[in-house]
């Protein structure tokens, strides 16, 4: 009998044993692992096109330099397998929440789909933002800085390492509504408790964005503008899908006292 090669999804209804559960995150991790292989192939057959493109935000007469004979050649591995790290994250999110969330919740198909679809998007939406928006004017503001004292000469390794970065961490703050609904869906945080502490979250939001590659106040601004956005629709997104914490369900508490019945006695 051939085993299945696509986890199946899983209702929170349906009991599985340990060996169930390790064997539905081990297809998961495969699946994932699998997309990530995929992109690094496809990223590799075009990584000329994709580092010039990734050098874009440069100025024109910038040239990038290594320091090394096989810089080179690293440099571009590390490129393909950041990038392909980006293109496959959507796939490792949705996975890691397709395994979560249906232990605690009924998820139906139409939903999920949504979720998925919000996941890539808005990671997407975040790195492209990141890169077409935020990073030239902190390249610029980073490079015209004190430009009197020093003659700026780009590492490849460095600029690349840079540009990833700051690309993918882009795209995971866009993610925020997406963990905030989760986070809800779990009974872990419930809307009110986000509404109450937005003070708490602008805080903590200046302080990712001033931590990020770049740091200049133009571009920590940038940053923080859509994730106050961001941070609204997450309360939104908490209040119309959140569900109460799992020990106050009435299906757990009705399963806590059927269990505290069929409990042997002081005498049995």
């Amino acid at each position: 009998m051939r085993r299945r090669a696509i986890p199946r999804r899983v209702g929170s209804d349906e009991r599985l044993t340990v060996v169930q559960h390790l064997d539905e995150l081990r297809h998961r991790i495969i699946v994932s692992l699998v997309a990530l292989v995929c992109a690094f192939a496809g990223l590799y057959a075009i990584h000329g096109p994709l580092l010039r493109f990734l050098a874009e935000p440069l100025p024109g007469d910038q040239r990038l330099i290594t320091l090394g004979v096989s810089e080179g050649f690293f440099t571009v591995l590390k490129v393909v397998s950041a990038c392909a790290l980006i293109v496959a994250l959507p796939v490792w999110l949705y996975q890691a929440y397709a395994f979560v969330i249906p232990a605690v919740a009924e998820q139906p198909r139409r939903r999920m789909l949504l979720t998925v679809g919000g996941i890539a998007g808005l990671f997407l939406l975040g790195a492209a933002f990141g890169y077409v928006l935020v990073l030239p004017v902190a390249l610029k503001w980073l490079q015209s800085f004190n430009n009197n004292l020093f003659d700026s000469q780009l590492r490849a390794s460095e600029y690349y390492s840079f540009v990833t970065t700051f690309t993918l961490s882009s795209g995971l703050m866009f993610e925020i509504p997406i963990a905030m609904m989760g986070l809800a869906r779990l009974g872990v945080v419930q809307a009110a408790t986000y509404a109450r502490q937005w003070r708490l979250a602008v805080v903590i939001i200046a302080v990712v964005a001033a931590l990020l590659p770049g740091g200049d106040p133009m571009s920590m601004i940038l940053l923080m503008v859509p994730q106050i956005g961001l941070y609204i629709l997450g309360i939104w997104l908490a209040k119309r899908f959140g569900q109460p914490a799992p020990w106050t369900r009435k299906a757990w508490v009705q399963e806590g006292a059927t269990d505290a019945g069929d409990a042997p006695g002081p005498g049995g």
